[in-house]
C-alpha cells in the first residue's frame, strides 16, 4: 500500500502530487515571465563558443575564420603562452589532477604554499592565502575580520563581489559616491565611533576603466585611522612600472593594507583568487573565511600556470611596458572618430552607447567583420548606460587595433552614432 501511494504522487496523483505539480507550473510561469522580459527589453546574453585556446585570435563557432578577440580579460596574453601551459603539464604530472579535499584536512601541497610566497613577495607583503576565485576571496575577508562593532565603507560601484562580500560580514555599512572623497570623508567621520574602519575600493572599476585615487584614499583613511582594501582584479600584472597594481602606480604599497586579486586575467587566465596582507591576518583567513575552509583547494595545473605566469612577469617587464602606447593608440583613434570612450589610461576601454538593444547590435554587427566584443547592459551596468567594453591586450598588434578601430567607425555610421 505505501509504495502504492508512493508511485501515485511520484506521478502526480493524488493531493501531495496536485500540490507538487501546481508548485512546479508556478515556478515555471514566473520563470519563463522573467526570461521574456529579458528578452523583450534587449537585455539577453547570448554565450559564443569559442572553439580554440585564448588569444588574439580565436575562432568562434558558427563563425568562419580567425575572429580578432578584444574582450577578454587576458591583459598580458600569458592564457596560451607555451611557457605557461608546459608549466601546467608538468604540475598535473607531478602533483596530480587535483586534490579531492580542502587546505586544512589535506589539500595544501608544496605548490600551493610557494605559489603563496611568491604573491606575498610579488605584492611586497607579509603573506598571501589562495582561493578558489577572487569573488571567494571578497567573500571571505569582510566576514571573517569584520564584526558589528566595526564599520566597512564602499564605493557605490565597487564590484559585485565586494558588495556581496560586504553584506555577508556584520559590520556597518556605509556607502559613498563614485570616486567622491569629499563624501569618504563625511562617512569616515560619521563612522569613527567603531572599533576598526576599512575603506573598501576597486583599484580599477572594470565596467567603465577609471582608476581609484588611491593617494587620496590613503591620506584620507590615515587621518580618521581607517584601513584600506583594494581589488586589484583590473591591475595586478600591468599597471604601475613593474605590473604590481594600482597602489604601484600611484606610489602607495606601503600604505594600502590589504590587496585581493585575481588569477583567472593577467596572471594565466585559468582561475583563483587570492588575499594579501598582514601575516595575523593571513592567519585569521586560514581559520575562518568560509569559501577557504569548505572549498577544495586550487588543482595543481592551474598553480603552476600561475606560479609560471608570475615567472614571466618577474623576469622581464616589457609586456607591461607595451601595454601603455597600444591602450594610448586605441583611445585616441577612437575619439578622433568621434566615439565616447569612458575612463583614461586603462586597457579597459568601454565604448558608451547608452541604449542596451543598441550596443547588443553594434556587438553583433562587428562579430560579422571579425572582431569579438561583447555588449554590456543592465544589470551589469546602470539602465541607459550600455556600452561596448574594449580590452587591449600586450598580443594585439598596432594593425589589430586599427582594425578594431577602421569596424567601430563603420558600424557606427551603420546604426547613426557616427554621422
Amino acid at each position: 500500500m505505501w509504495a502504492a501511494g508512493w508511485r501515485r504522487a511520484a506521478a502526480g496523483a493524488g493531493p501531495r502530487g496536485h500540490r507538487a505539480h501546481s508548485a512546479l507550473a508556478q515556478l515555471s510561469g514566473i520563470l519563463e515571465a522573467e526570461l521574456k522580459g529579458i528578452q523583450e527589453s534587449g537585455l539577453w546574453k547570448n554565450e559564443r563558443v569559442i572553439t580554440s585556446p585564448q588569444g588574439s585570435h580565436v575562432h568562434v563557432d558558427g563563425v568562419s575564420g580567425g575572429i580578432l578577440n578584444f574582450c577578454a580579460n587576458n591583459y598580458l596574453g600569458l592564457s596560451s603562452h607555451p611557457e605557461v601551459i608546459q608549466a601546467g603539464v608538468q604540475a598535473l604530472k607531478d602533483f596530480g589532477a587535483g586534490l579531492s579535499s580542502s587546505r586544512f584536512i589535506c589539500g595544501t601541497q608544496t605548490i600551493h604554499k610557494n605559489l603563496e610566497a611568491k604573491l606575498a613577495r610579488f605584492h611586497r607583503r607579509e603573506a598571501a592565502i589562495l582561493f578558489p576565485s577572487c569573488f571567494d576571496a571578497n567573500a571571505g575577508f569582510f566576514e571573517a575580520l569584520l564584526t558589528p562593532e566595526d564599520a566597512v565603507l564602499s564605493d557605490e560601484l565597487n564590484h559585485a563581489s565586494i558588495i556581496d562580500g560586504i553584506r555577508l560580514c556584520k559590520a556597518q555599512k556605509y556607502r559613498y559616491r563614485h570616486l567622491d572623497m569629499a563624501d569618504l570623508e563625511v562617512k569616515l567621520r560619521e563612522a569613527q565611533k567603531h572599533r576598526l574602519r576599512v575603506v573598501a575600493t576597486d583599484g580599477v572599476f572594470s565596467m567603465d576603466g577609471d582608476i581609484a585615487p588611491l593617494r587620496e584614499i590613503c591620506r584620507i583613511a590615515s587621518r580618521y585611522g581607517a584601513l584600506v582594501f583594494v581589488d586589484e582584479c583590473h591591475a595586478t600584472g600591468f599597471l604601475g612600472p613593474t605590473g604590481r597594481g594600482t597602489d604601484e602606480l600611484l606610489g602607495v604599497m606601503d600604505q594600502v593594507t590589504v590587496i585581493n586579486s585575481t588569477l583567472g586575467k593577467a596572471l594565466g587566465g585559468a582561475s583563483g583568487g587570492y588575499t594579501t596582507g598582514p601575516e595575523a591576518l593571513v592567519s585569521l583567513l586560514r581559520q575562518r573565511a568560509r569559501p577557504y575552509i569548505f572549498s577544495n583547494s586550487l588543482p595543481p595545473a592551474l598553480i603552476g600556470c600561475a606560479s609560471k605566469a608570475l615567472d614571466l612577469l618577474m623576469g622581464n617587464n616589457t609586456l607591461v611596458q607595451s601595454m601603455a602606447a597600444k591602450t594610448h593608440r586605441f583611445r585616441s583613434k577612437m575619439q578622433a572618430a568621434g566615439f565616447t570612450i569612458s575612463g583614461a589610461d586603462h586597457p579597459i576601454c568601454p565604448v558608451m552607447l547608452g541604449d542596451a538593444r543598441l550596443a547588443s547590435c553594434v556587438a553583433d554587427d562587428m562579430l560579422k567583420r571579425g572582431i569579438f566584443v561583447i555588449a554590456f547592459s543592465y544589470p551589469v551596468v546602470p539602465r541607459g548606460k550600455a556600452r561596448i567594453r574594449v580590452q587591449i591586450s600586450a598580443v594585439h598588434s598596432e594593425e589589430d587595433i586599427d582594425h578594431c578601430v577602421e569596424a567601430f567607425v563603420e558600424v557606427g555610421r551603420l546604426h547613426g552614432v557616427l554621422p
